[in-house]
């Protein structure tokens, strides 16, 4: 039993008044009662109970009377109705004016409790199919929830660029989003009946990836027994999205910008090119521009996709979103675990508000998760978030590509004796960014600017 749940009793009978509250609360129950409709009246402008219970004869006014008042509520109460004169007409009289149900004296008490249990239930399960249909109805534009500036600017780009045909760059820090926009781009595309396939290039080995990609003729190589069409053709009159595309060796790159400059694909082992229909999309949380810089990546490959760029907002960069995202993963964590969580106190969105998330909208889903399988309370306390989360100073977010800066400064006292060398500095403030990062080596090495293998030789 839910014990946050309020219930108004309007009863002029003292005795029964009583003893309905004494069982009510007995059940777990907050119960505030009165004598008539008058100050019913004046409880209802004052709170807003979860269930109204109240004698349809009262002193100066009947019980319908208060109903009127229930339209001023945001979210109106349950509503039962009691009398000792029942009869069919006033049964309908009373559903008809709101009554959720109407029950005559004398009260059997063990079904009063159990009318009692299944409206507030009704109740319960009315605001949450509300609450997540707002969620869904207002808040989401092809799966992807955010209504800050930020996200208003990029689903309009999303529009603008899904008419068009030509590749795409998605970029953005890892956890933020990029799949769901290049899904929402082949959605609201004249391709959305056409495939969608989506590779992992950071998951393939590279011996293979060729293979994979293109596919190859029977006997191209040992193994090779049947011809097998590689995912350009399989998402022919599609679209093909390039997961971790900074990942990619530059062998196949070249090959990539050769398919994007005349849509034609060679399977290994084979004399023929077969023509295709397929738009490109890479996603990558790699600074390109600094992987073409040193060399990891083709400058004429970056150019040819950077035609459409499209750049995901870290979710620091999000304001209200972090709220709104927070209330969607816990309602989809209720559905799920059949949990009642009514969302957060105030301390702990505070807290999820301030945190920098450099796990952006995936660490922000499994925070929010963890803090709900850990929940023993009405609301989301900061006790149950996750520590580091409790632990972030306000005003110090984790670095980020966009605040980069030395680990230590110069000390102030002007001795150049006692200055740090360049490799002291360099070694300090890598360690502060994996350290930052929770030992996250993809994410640290995307804060350095630099490839994973140089920030292994680094830390080594």
């Amino acid at each position: 039993m839910n014990q946050s749940e309020h219930i108004l009793l309007v009863e002029d009978d003292r005795g029964l008044r009583e003893l309905l509250q004494e069982e009510l609360e007995a059940e777990g129950y907050q119960v505030t009662a009165c004598g008539d409709a008058e100050q019913g009246l004046q409880m209802l402008r004052s709170q807003t109970p979860d269930l109204l219970i109240s004698d349809l004869r009262l002193p100066g006014a009947d019980g319908l009377s208060l109903l009127p008042a229930l339209a001023q509520c945001d979210v109106p109460p349950a509503v039962l109705i009691i009398t000792a004169f029942g009869s069919v007409q006033q049964a309908v009289k009373a559903l008809q004016a709101g009554a959720d149900d109407f029950l005559t004296k004398p009260l059997e008490m063990d079904h009063f409790l159990l009318t009692v249990n299944r409206l507030l239930e009704n109740r319960r399960l009315r605001n949450e199919v509300r609450h997540y249909r707002s969620l869904l109805a207002v808040e989401q534009f092809n799966g992807i929830i955010g209504q800050s500036p930020a996200m208003q600017q990029l689903f309009h780009h999303i529009r603008q660029i899904a008419s068009a045909d030509g590749p795409v760059l998605v970029q953005g820090e890892s956890g933020t989003g990029k799949e769901l926009v290049a899904r929402a781009l082949h959605d609201q595309s004249s391709r959305r009946d056409g495939p969608y396939m989506v590779v992992n290039c950071g998951g393939i080995p590279s011996e293979l990836m060729e293979s994979e990609f293109f596919g190859h003729a029977a006997g191209a190589f040992t193994g090779a027994r049947n011809q097998r069409a590689g995912l350009f053709q399989q998402a022919d009159g599609g679209t093909l999205l390039l997961d971790e595309l900074g990942e990619m060796p530059l062998a196949l790159q070249a090959k990539l910008l050769r398919v994007l400059q005349d849509g034609k694909v060679r399977p290994v082992g084979s004399d023929h090119e077969i023509q295709l229909d397929v738009r490109i999309i890479g996603a990558t949380n790699r600074n390109l521009t600094e992987a073409v810089a040193d060399g990891s990546f083709r400058e004429d490959l970056f150019y040819r996709l950077e035609t459409f760029a499209l750049q995901v907002p870290p979710l620091r960069a999000r304001g209200e979103d972090v709220q709104r995202l927070a209330e969607f993963f816990l309602t989809r964590f209720n559905a799920r675990q059949q949990r009642r969580i009514k969302g957060f106190s105030d301390e702990a969105l505070a807290m999820l508000q301030r945190y920098a998330f450099p796990g952006n909208v995936r660490e922000l889903q499994n925070a929010v998760e963890r803090a709900a399988t850990f929940c023993d309370t009405p609301l989301i306390e900061v006790r149950h978030l996750p520590q580091r989360i409790c632990e972030q100073p306000a005003g110090q977010p984790l670095p980020s590509p966009t605040t980069r800066g030395p680990a230590t400064p110069p000390p102030a006292s002007g001795d150049p004796e006692g200055m740090p060398t360049l490799e002291t500095v360099q070694r300090q403030y890598i360690h502060q960014v994996v350290q930052a990062t929770g030992g996250n080596k993809r994410r640290a090495a995307d804060i350095l600017g630099i490839t994973r293998r140089t920030l292994y030789r680094w830390l080594e």
